[in-house]
């Protein structure tokens, strides 16, 4: 098999994935509405897991530079912290507005903008790590892009529901979320072009700034979401939501 064009296959798949969301709605406008809000606790609980389930220990495992993994996780939450406060500035066209200023149909407007491009980080990884491993061999890299796909679908799910939160139309979440999935492309012409060995290290380095970027969406846009909605009942959706995106990155753990 031509390792090329069995790198890009694999990565093909991958981007596939990204049309996961089209289960969501298969539900019923009435029920969408319900569960909607429950998809922002769900990629809570996948941002987290993946970050500290899948990354983090990733990264230690490909490593002994354990302050150098430190600094780049750091490096990963403020990164998105800047373009975070980018996109607010230039929401509002000035650098001198307050973040207090915005609305909350403001705050999940650019919520929306860093998952897509938090998303689209992660899947140029993702084309990374396919294209590495079908260098290994295609035994492994089959393996790999298999793992990925299970590791992507409850992602993909998460994303696409707070896609939907954030007021984007179905049509409009299911092409950008698209869109986002092809910068696994990127990543995996990227590894055809400078080959396996240096791939290796970029992996080495962007794996952790990743989790740190998860880590801030996670705590810093979507929980926040959660707070505008009070009562018990919410409160049980919320925890059961965040366990189940928890739980699931979890059980991967066991099929990679």
């Amino acid at each position: 098999m031509n390792t090329t064009l069995a790198i890009l296959g694999g990565v093909g798949l991958i981007s596939l994935v990204s049309f996961a969301g089209i289960l969501i709605l298969t539900l019923k406008n009435a029920w969408l509405r319900r569960v909607i809000p429950f998809f922002v606790p769900l990629a809570i609980g996948a941002f987290l897991g993946d970050a500290f389930f899948h990354l983090i220990p990733e990264a230690f495992e490909e490593s002994e530079e354990t302050l150098a993994i430190s600094f780049l996780l750091i490096a990963g939450v403020l990164s998105f912290f800047i373009l975070e406060k980018f996109l607010r500035w230039h929401h509002h066209d000035s650098w001198n507005e307050q973040p207090e200023e915005f609305s909350h149909a403001e705050n999940k407007k650019h919520l929306g903008k860093l998952v897509l491009i938090s998303d689209g980080f992660h899947n140029a990884i993702d084309g990374i790590i396919i294209g590495v491993s079908f260098l290994a061999g295609t035994e492994i890299g089959i393996a790999t892009t298999i793992a990925v796909i299970l590791h992507e679908i409850p992602q993909e799910i998460g994303d696409f529901g707070v896609l939907l939160h954030a007021g984007y139309s179905k049509s409009a979440a299911l092409l950008y979320n698209f869109i986002s999935a092809l910068s696994a492309f990127a990543g995996a012409i990227l590894v055809i072009v400078i080959g396996g060995a240096s791939s290796e290290k970029l992996v080495t380095a962007i794996v952790p700034f990743a989790a740190g970027v998860f880590i801030y969406i996670a705590s810093a846009d979507l929980v926040p979401e959660l707070h505008t909605k009070g009562g018990t009942k919410n409160f049980i959706y919320q925890v059961a939501g965040i366990g189940i995106g928890v739980c699931a990155m979890y059980a991967l753990l066991f099929l990679e």
